[in-house]
């Protein structure tokens, strides 16, 4: 379906959205400081509302299909993003970044990331206006990182491990200090000049970025081939994100089954993609060159409501088996308390007496 929007439309929402996106940033700038729950959660509902305002323009503007492929995308990518926060969180705490500066760090993160995205989709729209066959290969490919996604070879420690490189090369090439400097990059030691850590997060962050662009721009070209709704959908998307960092603080600990949720995720549209290469095939060793007509059409409905049943099962089904170990491990706590104040450890038997 050819989609468009009045040129207008597209120019004053990129103009409004990077307002808003500077606007944030100086705030940080201004008054770094952690927020509260109540803050983050308003902030966060500010995101969200905006972004259904924005479908509901579309809506208005370009029809139901249009907001459709919008508020898939959007989901999907928005999905993928708290993903990111799993690695984020690792980065945090392997540099030590004090709490205080942590908004700055991933607000420059958010940047970084819009703007590789921003290269990725401009080149994935190229390529894709002129081969009709990369289909086949974006849909193997999403579908290889859903089954990486849901049986990784280590854990979330190894996507920090990967930016060890980064760090070494930038160890070697300039000079760093041992200590931070506030939310400075640069700082003076005995009189010279010097990077502080900071600038080892932001690589370690900006790299993180880059290896997550490769995963989620494929995935959302298997929803929408308009790249204002693949831009627009990663900028609601990483929008907000800062503050859902510190409103699910420790909660992504409990959210064990989430990377199932994002591999099913990327399975189905890695399938989807590849459906859709069949119908639009030119590759002459497949069917001839001709179109493959009976390959399913999957509407961007149905991709719309996959991904929001994936995500709520997911999630329900990480906190239901987080409250039965909470529960498990109540009475284990409260025969431990008991055990201590006898005197006796709760895990270690009396030694018997023997009587003759």
């Amino acid at each position: 379906m050819d989609l468009e929007l009045p040129l207008w439309f597209e120019i004053g929402s990129l103009v409004i959205l990077s307002l808003i996106l500077l606007a944030d940033l100086l705030l940080i700038l201004k008054r770094p400081h952690i927020p509260s729950t109540r803050e983050s959660t308003l902030w966060v509902v500010f995101y969200v509302t905006l972004a259904l305002i924005f479908a509901g323009l579309m809506w208005v503007f370009a029809g139901a299909e249009y907001a459709g492929q919008f508020v898939a995308g959007w989901l999907t990518e928005y999905s993928l993003s708290i993903d990111n926060l799993f690695v984020f969180v690792l980065i945090m705490s392997q540099f030590a970044v004090p709490r205080r500066y942590q908004q700055e760090v991933l607000m420059v993160g958010i940047i970084i990331a819009l703007v590789l995205r921003g290269l990725f989709i401009l080149a994935g729209a190229a390529i894709i206006e002129q081969f009709s066959w990369v289909f086949y290969l974006f849909g193997a490919f999403l579908v290889w990182t859903a089954w990486r996604q849901a049986f990784p070879g280590g854990d979330h420690d190894d996507d920090v491990k990967q930016e060890n490189f980064v760090v070494r090369l930038l160890r070697r090439a300039i000079d760093i200090s041992d200590h931070y400097d506030g939310a400075k990059i640069r700082t003076v030691v005995d009189g010279k000049k010097m990077f502080t850590p900071m600038i080892i997060v932001f690589a370690a962050i900006g790299v993180t970025d880059l290896l997550f662009a490769i995963d989620s721009i494929p995935a959302i070209f298997g929803i929408t081939q308009s790249a204002f709704i693949v831009f627009t959908a990663n900028i609601f998307a990483l929008m907000g994100l800062r503050q859902l960092y510190f409103l699910l603080g420790d909660l992504l600990d409990r959210l064990r089954y989430l990377h199932y949720g994002i591999a099913f995720i990327l399975a189905f549209i890695g399938v989807k993609l590849v459906f859709h290469a069949m119908h639009v095939n030119e590759l002459p060793f497949i069917n001839n060159g001709e179109h493959i007509e009976w390959a399913p059409e999957i509407s961007t409905w149905m991709s719309l409501a996959v991904i929001v049943v994936a995500m709520a099962v997911a999630t329900i089904a990480s906190l239901i088996a987080s409250s039965r170990e909470k529960k498990a491990e109540t009475p284990d706590a409260a025969a431990a308390a008991v055990a201590g104040e006898k005197g006796t450890p709760p895990s270690v038997e009396q030694p018997r007496t023997d009587q003759r």
